[in-house]
């Protein structure tokens, strides 16, 4: 028997519309979070890096409007007096930020957006737009190991490595402010709770928005 012309397909939920989100990595610095958002954005086709505003200047091989807004601080300052950020926070001597312009509307419109900020950006994110907010903190596994790692980069001295060291001390007293937490022993483990994470968060229902006119048709 045909299937009447009224009745809701049960096929797949990428039919459904759903809102975006607004999905946060943080971590100290080289805990994994950059590697972990590299493989999601690589993996994934649904979610795109949200570009960041910056008044550092390019390191080799970044490139305007794809690594960053690279701007000066004259035109962060006016940015801040707009009220055109959702986020920004100074880090190492050079500020960071968050444009909200395109992002309000393309969430609406069921994109994903993938946030590699700190857990100050990521408070200030969260306190304008708690509802489309997931935050995620990514743990070393143990400091030694942690600062093996920034050693091994070599692009670091001493001192500032010691500095980074202070810093990640502080990022992760702030680990319980986070949705969820894993820890990065293994950097494909890691990302497969990642991802996990992100699949789960999609299929919240209040996040479905199609499935209102969709359960309302098969109730009629």
């Amino acid at each position: 028997m045909a299937e009447s012309a009224s009745t809701p397909s049960l096929e797949p939920d990428a039919d459904l519309h759903r809102r975006g989100l607004m999905f946060i990595l943080s971590s100290p610095s080289g805990a994994g979070k950059t590697t972990i958002s590299r493989m999601l954005l690589d993996a994934d086709e649904e979610i795109r890096l949200s570009v960041s505003v910056t008044t550092r200047q390019p390191r080799p091989g970044e490139i305007e409007g794809v690594h960053y807004h690279f701007v000066s601080d004259v035109e962060f300052d006016a940015m801040i007096e707009e009220d055109d950020f959702y986020e920004w926070a100074p880090v190492f001597g050079h500020r960071y930020g968050t444009p909200k312009g395109r992002i309000r509307t393309a969430l609406k419109q069921g994109q994903d957006f993938l946030f590699d900020i700190d857990w100050q950006g990521t408070q200030q994110l969260y306190q304008k737009d708690q509802q489309d907010v997931v935050r995620v903190f990514i743990l070393p596994p143990s400091i030694a190991e942690l600062r093996r790692r920034l050693e091994g980069r070599a692009t670091d001295d001493m001192g500032t490595i010691d500095a980074r060291m202070d810093r990640a001390r502080s990022e992760i007293s702030h680990w319980d402010a986070y949705d969820y937490v894993v820890i990065n022993d293994d950097v494909d483990s890691c990302f497969a709770k990642v991802r996990e994470i992100l699949h789960a968060e999609r299929m919240k229902r209040q996040r479905q928005t199609g499935l209102i006119p969709f359960v309302r048709e098969l109730m009629t």
